[in-house]
């Protein structure tokens, strides 16, 4: 596989932005070689600077359901823009995709646009924080919300913790206000509040996790959270940045029929484009400026070409069995692999249309400790292997996979076969 010119523009790159790259696992340094450069995508197929084709299963991440360049998507895009691309001031479009969302959502009364899932969890902190009057925020071991200083927190040692900073730059201020848990583990939830109280402002929780593995907790625990939440008049906030109008146009709240305080989401609602959300009761949304005096603010906030990208693919998303569909076409790709698969360790875990590789002996994965750091090395092994086969995924093993409207049958059965070799291959190694 011909890879000079990815290598070639990865080299310039290194130059202008910090390890090369605008975003940290683009690097590929968790599987080896030099990341690509992706040219154009089309449907279920990208292509990079090199002419190398493949089926992509990453999907921007996962917010491309319906593929690369849509046709529906870009002509509605294109349309806009041609009309200007951004005023600092509501647009009819920001009327449309809130109508949208909330008459097909019935989780939540009110919503507001933001720029990215970061930025929705974050103001949902903050929301919150200034609804309830109170300070700490409990979240749990193995769930990603964004770079939000005070959720960039990794556990410490014991059940309750306090825990420590992921990153630098964070203070141990907010690390303090942070209060980090294990998935899946009441126990330890009841010990946090039995210790903290009236002190904990919310409960932040992927309902599906899905940035470190595929941790799929079930209803029993995220029901248990909610009726802890309402005990202690505390806010249940699901952030579905990746889960929402993914697994159902309604998320993990429909899917599960569990109603959180605040629902936070990203990714799927722009159709390509940067933009995120968060949303909850009237009385909850009151709050927010500049009906209350909870301040969020953002220049490119309801920006009319996201907001149009948004209105056009989740209107398809509406379709009749659309999310039926996706499943099946997922289950498909799961048992074809699993059918062919010659590795002992290997798994693939699955909701809706995402699914997550992994090299286990373990039944079920719910925890982030359950994971074995050593077997990312068969990840990146078959992660080389099917890259030269033409299937691209996210270059990490601890990030799931996604299905598009765009894959077709002939897709899937060419990734079947291309997995049976590949795990045949990791026998050989």
């Amino acid at each position: 596989m011909q890879t000079s010119q990815s290598a070639r523009l990865f080299e310039k790159a290194k130059n202008y932005f910090p390890g090369g790259v605008n975003s940290p696992v683009r690097a590929f340094r968790s599987v080896g070689g030099n990341p690509l450069f992706i040219e154009r995508g089309k449907g279920s197929h990208i292509w990079d600077a090199d002419g190398n084709e493949y089926i992509d299963y990453c999907c921007s991440w996962g917010p491309l359901i319906l593929g690369h360049a849509n046709d529906e998507v870009l002509n509605a895009v294109e349309n806009t823009m041609r009309n200007g691309t951004s005023f600092g001031a509501p647009t009819r479009l920001e009327n449309e995709l809130a109508e949208l969302i909330l008459t097909f959502n019935s989780f939540i009364k009110k919503i507001r646009f933001v720029s990215s899932g970061t930025e929705a969890v974050m103001s949902a902190i903050r929301l919150a924080r200034g609804y309830t009057g109170r300070t700490k925020i409990l979240k749990f071991e193995g769930c990603y919300h964004g770079h939000v200083d005070s959720l960039l927190v990794k556990a410490g040692s014991g059940l309750v913790t306090f825990g420590n900073t992921s990153s630098a730059g964070v203070p141990e201020s907010f690390v303090n206000e942070t209060i980090t848990v294990p998935l899946n583990n009441k126990e330890a939830v009841l010990q946090a509040f039995e210790r903290f109280k009236d002190e904990i402002a919310c409960v932040i929780i992927e309902p599906i996790p899905a940035n470190n593995g595929l941790l799929l907790q079930g209803k029993a625990f995220l029901s248990f959270l909610r009726e802890v939440c309402t005990q202690h008049q505390s806010l249940l906030i699901f952030d579905e940045v990746i889960s929402g109008f993914r697994v159902s146009f309604c998320g993990a709240a429909g899917l599960y029929s569990i109603q959180p305080d605040i629902c936070t989401y990203g990714k799927i609602i722009g159709g390509g484009f940067p933009v995120g959300a968060y949303g909850a009761s009237q009385e909850i949304m009151s709050c927010v400026s500049p009906e209350g005096n909870v301040y969020q603010a953002g220049t490119l906030s309801g920006n009319p070409v996201a907001m149009t990208a948004g209105i056009a693919q989740l209107t398809q998303c509406l379709q009749p069995h659309f999310y039926r569909e996706l499943e099946e076409k997922t289950q498909y790709l799961v048992n074809g692999i699993m059918s062919v698969n010659s590795f002992p360790l290997f798994k693939l875990f699955t909701l809706g249309s995402i699914f997550w590789i992994a090299f286990t002996d373990k039944k079920n994965i719910t925890n982030a400790d359950d994971i074995d750091a050593n077997s990312m090395q068969y990840f990146k092994t078959l992660y080389q292997t099917l890259l030269k086969k033409g299937i691209y995924l996210g270059p990490s093993g601890y990030e799931v996979g996604f299905i598009s409207s765009a894959h077709t049958y002939d897709d899937l059965d060419k990734t079947i076969l291309a997995f049976k070799e590949a795990l045949k291959m990791l026998l050989i190694e």
